[in-house]
């Protein structure tokens, strides 16, 4: 167990903001996160669980705690299920497995997080939330066991899973696949689709707002609201989705956050909605 200090927060968020963590461990195996968290636990600090980075806005001054970067990256595709570290990539499990002609999954390509990030956010995209193709969950607790979950111990709703409320790190997670020999066409039209209408190219942390209802979108409601490409210092609002903040010039937290407010106290005064965050913000001591 290697145990970094100051690693740049920045450096491991999509956003590109954070400063640095008092500790850092990069896990490739649960031995390594086991140890990792009993450490933690031993010295009576927090632990943050990172995957991707991509649902997360990190303090401008770092995190007071150790950082437990979530590397467990291996992937087994079997005839009608897929078995994959926390670490792996979500996007490219949803294009290997349309490749592969299997269907379940297509909705994952593109979205920017790794499994483990997935499942804890029950993260979704095209009318499918990972609750509908999830069938057990590997799951490591503070104590240092293992317990399988299966999908019926859990509970989901939008963006939300059981794992919220417990301390402790995904390790990986099964998906339930079916034979589809259109799975690889639809799962390069969702892809096509996103690169048209989101900034994937630019630094963001994805959506910044939970959709108010299925029927109303976050981002119509900051475009009806006239605040596409509105600036505050290095942050700005998409100009190609209202509901994405881009990091455009060496953003800050504090930047983001009083674009995040004022989005929402427009919002609510023209439409009478109060948006709720979507992207995890992460205070500097817990």
């Amino acid at each position: 167990m290697h145990i970094q200090r100051g690693k740049l927060l920045s450096e491991l968020s999509t956003f590109g903001i954070g400063g640095p963590a008092r500790y850092y461990i990069e896990a490739k195996e649960p031995n390594t996160a086991r140890e990792a968290m009993q450490w933690a636990l031993s010295q009576q600090i927090p632990v943050f669980i990172l995957g991707k980075g991509s649902n997360s806005l990190f303090d401008d001054r770092g995190y007071d705690g150790l950082i437990l970067h979530n590397k467990i990256d291996f992937c087994e595709i079997a005839q009608d299920s897929v078995y994959a570290g926390a670490g792996y990539s979500f996007s490219l499990l949803g294009v290997q497995t349309a490749r592969k002609g299997f269907s379940g999954l297509e909705f994952a390509s593109g979205i920017p997080g790794t499994v483990g990030g997935a499942v804890f956010m029950n993260a979704g995209a095209n009318g499918q939330e990972v609750k509908d193709a999830l069938l057990e969950a590997l799951y490591l607790g503070l104590d240092g066991e293992e317990r399988l979950f299966l999908r019926s111990d859990l509970e989901f709703s939008y963006r939300f899973s059981s794992f919220q409320k417990l301390r402790g790190c995904i390790l990986a997670a099964r998906f339930e696949l079916k034979e589809n020999k259109e799975a690889r066409q639809s799962q390069l039209k969702i892809v096509e689709y996103r690169l048209k209408t989101q900034p994937y190219k630019e630094k963001s942390a994805g959506c910044i707002f939970r959709n108010p209802s299925p029927s109303l979108s976050a981002g119509a409601l900051i475009e009806r609201c006239g605040l596409k490409g509105s600036v505050l210092g290095g942050a700005r609002v998409s100009e190609m989705h209202a509901n994405f903040i881009v990091n455009e010039a060496k953003a800050s937290c504090t930047d983001v956050l009083a674009l995040i407010q004022k989005i929402q106290e427009t919002v609510a005064e023209k439409s009478g909605v109060r948006l709720e965050p979507e992207v995890r913000k992460v205070p500097f001591d817990e």
